[in-house]
């Protein structure tokens, strides 16, 4: 299980294909990218600038992969999130999972990306026409998150 805290951007068939490479065990992958829109809450979006702080980031995301081994049988996980300044179309983050069957991919990959959106600790600001802003945890982000609860 492996966590990237990057600026440059990643190749999502290079990182599916390195983690599938010489493992006869995985009957499944699932995965996820997130990509930045030019439009959010009803403005265009110039750019988003997504800050983190080293150590603790890493951290807080290990911490969810290690959950969500604990619930799936997961055989391996990435997650790539990108920091600094993206434009629209550009990718922010993506999320792999590998087990032998996919109930187990699906559900292990969405409930890491879940959990990213609403406990990971990255603080994102938006250029719009209007200016500069600080993107709010929807609530929508917090529901979806909540369902994972036992």
């Amino acid at each position: 299980m492996s966590v990237r805290v990057q600026q440059q951007d990643f190749d999502i068939s290079a990182e599916i294909a390195a983690m599938r490479r010489g493992n006869p065990k995985i009957g499944a992958i699932a995965s996820f990218v997130g990509v930045v829109r030019d439009v959010n809450d009803g403005d265009s979006v110039a750019t988003m600038t997504l800050e983190h702080y080293p150590g603790m980031t890493e951290k807080s995301i290990s911490d969810i992969m290690g959950q969500a081994r604990g619930r799936w049988e997961v055989l391996d996980a990435l997650v790539i999130h990108r920091v600094g300044t993206l434009k629209p179309t550009d990718q922010i983050v993506l999320v792999i999972v590998a087990s032998a069957h996919r109930g187990d991919a699906f559900a292990a990959c969405e409930f890491i990306m879940d959990y990213l959106k609403t406990r990971a600790p990255f603080w994102k600001k938006e250029i719009t026409p209007q200016g500069g802003r600080w993107v709010d945890a929807r609530a929508s982000d917090d529901k979806a998150a909540e369902r994972w609860k036992t």
